[in-house]
């Protein structure tokens, strides 16, 4: 074999390792990407039933249940337009209230119910998740807000 074949040869193994890594990388990352949607945008069938994916707006008042012997917390997230039921078993943020800005990550069940396994709480008064804000201005608004990814 020349040199010049045997440089090319391995011109194509490097090229080929490049093109694994690459694919590798990039399976990777979209698996663990993670989109937020609002409950509008749930009920509307966007969101990917059984795939991780986050809610957010408000957690509306009167709906917090928590189970006695255990820590599943049931409640409702709305953007004043939308419900979607939320199901969460462990510790809550201190912060988390009624009628509190809410985000939660997890999966959305065949039945309807989101399956939480973080729920996220403002931090203040002022602060609301800016995919939350949004998506509850555009709820009043009569429209549907954007996916957005975090």
């Amino acid at each position: 074999m020349k040199a010049r074949h045997r440089r090319f040869a391995w011109i194509l193994v490097g090229l080929a390792a490049l093109g694994v890594a690459v694919a590798l990388v990039l399976n990777a990352f979209r698996s663990h990407l993670v989109f937020f949607f609002s409950p509008s945008q749930v009920i509307a069938n966007e969101a990917p039933v059984g795939r991780p994916f986050r809610i957010g707006g408000l957690v509306q008042v009167g709906s917090i249940v928590r189970d006695t012997g255990s820590l599943t917390v049931r409640f409702v997230v709305t953007d004043t337009a939308k419900d979607v039921p939320v199901t969460y078993t462990g510790l809550l943020p201190d912060l988390f209230k009624e009628g509190k800005g809410v985000v939660a990550q997890g999966t959305l069940g065949p039945d309807g119910v989101f399956r939480a396994t973080e729920v996220l709480a403002k931090h203040d008064e002022n602060y609301m998740p800016p995919e939350a804000a949004a998506a509850i201005e555009q709820a009043h608004k009569g429209g549907q807000a954007k996916t957005l990814s975090r």
